[in-house]
């Protein structure tokens, strides 16, 4: 891939611009501004991909009755899938140095680009305020230890909690704010850093496993329910393709929105190359590190233990402190990247001329402070998943409107003025809008029943549901390029 930031190396004439639609966060990243190489892309991803979510995702896999192997080559093929629409998505980011609302308005005009930012951004919201809690909860299981049990307590009346819970909590939403006020490049600083630090604990914690149990142990023996003979003989396919797509889900959000981080990248090389070695091995890695850390506790403490923090509470003495030290650096450096970026450029992207980059992050943090993600965390994630399987349209239509429309062209002036070739009616671009509920459409009666608001649904709509990221990602597109001949003659 050429490299094309000499495409992006001024901005667009503010004299023409709509002062409504744009901040200086929002505008084309300059060439100085391109200070991201493949390293830093790579770093980033390592950094998000190491996290308690992602190392529990062999559990779920392995649980349905794959074999370890099984487990991590799913995992493997379904982030190599969707690496296929992070690096397309991204080309765009770092081709005109735009963010993902400013590119939504492309398909969506400007003001129908707040619809899809804003669906975005609820999900980050979401999952920030769980990450936060999850994050908490590890600082707190530090100090308790370290004190003899000294900060358990009885929970609080209305939060539910101890007294020593929230104000963990509280903490580790606070590191979360200083990051947010010292912007983008203090987030890449961190990533960059904590990266091979995560990398060397997740080997260490292998070392230890392998060590302490003198192999493996059974788990990595253990053949695939799937074979002959097996519980499940015969049903792997059954069981492989909505995990797949469950897999694929897990990052699919990142997928929107990596424009806001490759807008930062010195080239289209360094974005590609960044994602490539970032994304799909370090999570097959984390995969098989989960899958032989739980084997070798079975042969360790006589159970399986999935959890990292549990596992961390089981081993004691010096190295719980250490385990926790590496999941608190671990979450923060996954939630600041996958979890405050998006929504911040979404909520910013509400009211550009008032709401900053550093105030929109300032709004997703106190959303994730106020929502008691303590108890949501135990209704909300099955929501946060199926909700996410609802935005491949978005993704179809960001592609169908970027490669095969636009031919990767775009009048980067235009997406910030409310009446230029972008505006569609009234700042709304109908084929966008009309193209995302068709897309959503196929899949809604699925995820009525697994968000629970639906007793069930015809064998028909239950497997399109099982592939619902490339269902709504398909039908969305064509049905855009459809609904753009007859809107936008």
């Amino acid at each position: 891939m050429a490299d094309a930031t000499s495409n992006t190396g001024a901005r667009p004439d503010l004299a023409g611009l709509d002062p409504a639609l744009y901040n200086e966060d929002q505008l084309p990243t300059t060439a100085n501004e391109r200070t991201w190489s493949w390293v830093s892309i790579a770093a980033l991803w390592v950094g998000m991909v190491v996290c308690i979510p992602t190392y529990l995702l062999a559990s779920y896999l392995i649980g349905s009755g794959m074999s370890w192997d099984q487990a991590v080559m799913t995992i493997l093929l379904a982030n190599a899938i969707v690496l296929i629409p992070m690096v397309l998505v991204g080309h765009a980011g770092t081709k005109y140095g735009i963010p993902f609302p400013v590119l939504l308005r492309s398909s969506f005009g400007p003001a129908g680009a707040k619809i899809p930012a804003v669906a975005r951004g609820i999900v980050a919201c979401g999952w920030f305020g769980i990450q936060t809690w999850v994050g908490g909860s590890a600082i707190f299981v530090i100090l308790n230890t370290l004190t003899g049990g000294a900060l358990a307590s009885d929970p609080l009346p209305i939060l539910g909690i101890s007294a020593g819970e929230f104000v963990c909590f509280v903490a580790f939403w606070l590191l979360h704010v200083y990051f947010i006020k010292n912007g983008t490049e203090s987030i890449r600083w961190l990533e960059t850093y904590a990266a091979p630090f995560l990398l060397a604990m997740g080997l260490a914690l292998l070392y230890w496993a392998y060590n302490k149990a003198g192999g493996f142990g059974e788990m990595l023996s253990t053949p695939s329910a799937f074979d002959e003979g097996g519980e499940k003989e015969g049903e792997f396919w059954v069981v492989f393709w909505p995990s797949l797509t469950g897999m694929i889900g897990f990052w699919a959000t990142l997928a929107l929105n990596i424009p806001d981080f490759t807008r930062h990248a010195k080239s289209q090389k360094d974005q590609f190359v960044g994602q490539l070695v970032g994304l799909p091995i370090p999570m097959a890695l984390f995969a098989f590190i989960a899958s032989a850390v739980t084997s070798a506790t079975v042969v360790i403490y006589g159970e399986a233990i999935w959890d990292p923090i549990a596992l961390a509470e089981k081993m004691g003495g010096a190295s719980i402190i250490v385990a926790l030290i590496a999941l608190i650096v671990a979450t923060l450096t996954t939630n600041l990247a996958a979890n405050v970026v998006a929504p911040a450029h979404g909520f910013a992207n509400l009211a550009p001329s008032k709401i900053n980059l550093k105030r929109g992050g300032y709004i997703t943090a106190g959303i994730g402070l106020v929502m008691f993600p303590w108890i949501l965390v135990n209704h909300i994630v099955g929501w946060l998943l199926a909700y996410s399987a609802l935005l491949g349209p978005i993704a179809g239509i960001m592609l169908a409107d970027y490669y095969l429309l636009r031919k990767t062209n775009l009048k980067v002036a235009d997406l910030f003025k409310s009446d230029g070739i972008y505006s569609g009616s009234g700042g709304t671009n109908w084929a966008g809008v009309g193209a995302l509920i068709i897309g959503i459409l196929p899949n809604l009666p699925g995820f009525l029943v697994g968000v629970g608001l639906s007793s069930g649904t015809s064998d028909f709509f239950a497997t399109i549901y099982t592939y619902a990221w490339f269902v709504g990602l398909f039908v969305a597109g064509a049905a855009y390029l459809v609904l753009s001949k007859i809107f936008n003659k």
